[in-house]
């Protein structure tokens, strides 16, 4: 695991200061509370190992304060710049991790239960969790799932809007898939996007997730734009 992530933190970093922490859980009490906190999926549960991925400036500002420096980032833009070291370190581990053999699977969960996570795993002020991953040695080695044509993706110059053409091409393989027509038919949707809008992904449960999100950040210390800690 540190040889992983001695290699992983290679990858850029906001001013060379590594604004992440990695919590490796394998058992006892605190695993059986990430396991609720992600909702028991079952490689919340069986999977050897849970990886956290943590915005961390806890440790940095530790160190300013024993070098008589006034640290100043219990902010929103310090809590930005954190996660993007994070999903810069994570992805690099990830890749890494899947190079020699061993498999992964990110738990969405994490931007759902903040609180839980954070009282598990014991974090302090100014520390976040990001991102979790499930990791042990593969049993099986399934088809990839679908993914946009690249060109979807990129823009040349600038960002070109797109075009109800464009949006159509983009999105027709996904459309056109067995298990993207199975779901349609099983949700009594017209289309696909139908069955994001109302049942995947919906309004409410967006906003209910930015509440909670919102309450676990002012917790941990980073006050939003507009507000105070």
């Amino acid at each position: 695991m540190e040889a992983l992530a001695a290699e992983a933190s290679r990858a850029a970093t906001m001013g060379n200061m590594q604004l992440y922490s990695l919590v490796v859980t394998t058992d006892g009490p605190e695993r059986e509370a990430l396991a609720a906190a992600h909702h028991h999926q079952p490689m919340a549960e069986e999977a050897p190992a849970i990886l956290t991925f943590c915005a961390d400036y806890n440790r940095f500002s530790l160190w300013c304060g024993l070098r008589q420096a006034d640290p100043g980032y219990d902010n929103f833009a310090s809590f930005a710049n954190a996660v993007t070291d994070t999903l810069l370190f994570a992805q690099a581990f990830i890749t890494l991790a899947e190079e020699r053999g061993l498999g992964t699977c990110i738990l969405g969960t994490t931007v759902y239960n903040p609180d839980m996570i954070i009282d598990a795993l014991h974090l302090p002020r100014l520390v976040f969790p990001v991102l979790t991953a499930a990791m042990g040695w593969p049993g099986e080695f399934p088809e990839q799932t679908d993914r946009l044509p690249a060109a979807a993706v990129i823009h040349n110059g600038t960002y070109g809007n797109y075009a109800p053409e464009d949006i159509e091409r983009i999105y027709a393989y996904k459309e056109s898939l067995p298990e993207s027509r199975h779901f349609v038919e099983i949700n009594g949707t017209d289309n696909l996007a139908q069955v994001f809008t109302r049942f995947r992904f919906t309004r409410d449960e967006c906003m209910e997730m930015s509440l909670r999100l919102e309450k676990a950040l002012e917790r941990q210390g980073f006050s939003l734009p507009g507000r105070k800690v």
